[in-house]
């Protein structure tokens, strides 16, 4: 007896777990990590928790900026260093906790504190911070955003953004060694272009393919029973 072999099933995905894979990779998306971090993430093993130590960080960061501390020369890389330290062993972390959703705005507001105090500190403009922190917040805004439509924006775009951890570097150094404003203003310009064109393009695209489709989905519930029948004889006939 000559048995007809079985289509092997298909595994349904455990919704927990899809719902777990789905909420990390949006957390982590949020964190806005750059090429450091996805460097070093591999060599940190377990990593730190990443509620604790963000908010050690932003509170850090807080205490420097209150006191005074900040003057001039090599201190102004003090609250790079310590957002560097406390924050970049927690990115191999699955951020499954149950308070880990509170990760990317502490890490947002330990960069933008941290940036903003550095930069008064060594006498950057006003007005530059403002626009740095605006596109910053801008590109994490249409992150999320795009997250919730189930639109996830291109690993490239995260590389080239920098990250936090390089961002906070380049201004610390910058401010360090006394030439923080052309080192914010190149920044700045930089990741507006960046972040802009590529916002705008992928929203422009996303537009038309939901305009194609539409257009399609309209001709087919316009086209009579005759017309449909008369398009698929002939293309049985071609075939």
């Amino acid at each position: 007896m000559i048995t007809q072999p079985q289509a092997m099933a298909t595994p349904t995905p455990d919704p927990d777990e899809e719902r777990r894979r789905i909420q990390t990779a949006r957390l982590l998306a949020y964190r806005d990590d750059g090429p450091l971090v996805h460097a070093l993430a591999p060599r940190l093993g377990k990593g730190l928790p990443p509620v604790p130590a963000a908010l050690a960080a932003l509170l850090a960061v807080a205490v420097i900026a209150a006191t005074g501390l900040l003057s001039s020369g090599p201190i102004l890389l003090l609250p790079v260093a310590i957002a560097l330290v406390l924050i970049l062993p927690t990115a191999p972390r699955d951020h499954l906790g149950r308070f880990d959703w509170l990760t990317p705005p502490l890490l947002r507001g330990t960069e933008f504190l941290a940036v903003i105090a550095v930069g008064l500190a060594a006498g950057a403009p006003k007005w530059l911070l403002f626009v740095l922190v605006y596109v910053v917040g801008y590109h994490t805004y249409d992150t999320v955003y795009r997250t919730r439509q189930s639109i996830w924006p291109p690993a490239w775009v995260f590389h080239a953004g920098l990250g936090w951890e390089l961002r906070l570097l380049i201004i610390g150094v910058g401010a360090a060694v006394g030439i923080v404003t052309p080192v914010l203003a190149v920044l700045t310009a930089y990741l507006f272009v960046l972040f802009a064109v590529e916002s705008v393009t992928s929203w422009v695209r996303l537009d038309k393919a939901s305009a194609q489709a539409g257009a399609d989905a309209e001709q087919d519930l316009e086209a009579s029973p005759e017309d449909a029948m008369e398009q698929a004889t002939g293309e049985a006939e071609k075939g």
